[in-house]
């Protein structure tokens, strides 16, 4: 972790579960449950959804990270108990809320995945707009073989990444994913060594955060929600949208500096 990033205060620094830091306008929230391989229980669920609803003021960007070996093993079953159907929904919808504020919350949000991104780990994180894998990395939905089914989100998010087909698949089959293949599916835009994860994360954390906020805004709330639409509904939106973020004072700045030369321009890499 760069000298720069300092713990949390407050009401984030009570979150036992969560190891959380700042560093300017980036915020790093790591799951806190290595011996359980990062695995989701209620408390975990109830601590991610207050840290995301109260990200200090200055955050543009925040980083996901598991703590130990693994990214997160999915749903904690030993407190999976004797739920009735309405407990179950209820236990449901809290993961609903929580990975809402993930994937339509303030600002946007890159996973670093390592090791296990199994179950409600993959529902995780497929919350976030940019996941960074690392090679050790693997993909799984074991649901199917337990006799349960996605409660945190998976059925909407994931098929949207690689389609209901794959999606299927890995919860009929038990298919499990390794980085390099659920790259090419769509299960993340970036593959690293191991152990590299964090950094290229928090580079291109540092790239998100120097972007007007109303434009990362309106890529994370306005496009998905473009894509879902019939392809008119989705035009006029999308003039609303593009009218609205060129008239942020912050746009007219970055485009006068980019008439007077004195930003970069787009380039090969």
């Amino acid at each position: 972790m760069p000298q720069d990033f300092h713990p949390a205060t407050g009401l984030l620094a009570s979150l036992d579960l969560l190891a959380i830091r700042h560093a300017d306008a980036i915020a790093h929230v790591q799951l806190n449950r290595p011996a359980k391989r990062n695995a989701i229980n209620d408390a975990l669920v109830t601590q991610l959804h207050t840290a995301f609803v109260n990200l200090p003021e200055a955050t543009r960007v925040v980083v996901v990270s598991g703590a130990g070996e693994h990214f997160c093993a999915g749903l904690d079953l030993s407190e999976l108990g004797e739920r009735s159907v309405a407990e179950g929904v209820m236990h449901s919808r809290a993961w609903h809320a929580a990975f809402e504020q993930i994937q339509f919350g303030r600002v946007p949000v890159i996973a670093v995945l390592h090791g296990a991104v199994v179950g409600g780990g993959l529902e995780l994180a497929s919350s976030a707009h940019i996941r960074v894998a690392e090679k050790n990395a693997f993909y799984g939905l074991p649901e199917g073989q337990r006799g349960l089914f996605v409660g945190g989100g998976g059925s909407a998010r994931v098929p949207r990444l690689i389609g209901a087909a794959r999606m299927a698949d890995m919860m009929l089959t038990g298919r499990v994913y390794d980085a390099d293949e659920g790259q090419a599916i769509g299960l993340s835009q970036y593959v690293v060594e191991d152990g590299k994860g964090l950094e290229h994360a928090l580079a291109l954390a540092a790239k998100v955060a120097g972007n007007a906020p109303l434009s990362n805004f309106a890529v994370m709330h306005a496009l998905p929600r473009i894509a879902d639409m019939h392809q008119d509904d989705g035009l006029f939106t999308e003039s609303l949208m593009a009218a609205i973020a060129q008239g942020d004072d912050a746009a007219k700045t970055r485009m006068r500096a980019f008439l007077d030369g004195k930003a970069g321009k787009v380039r090969k890499a």
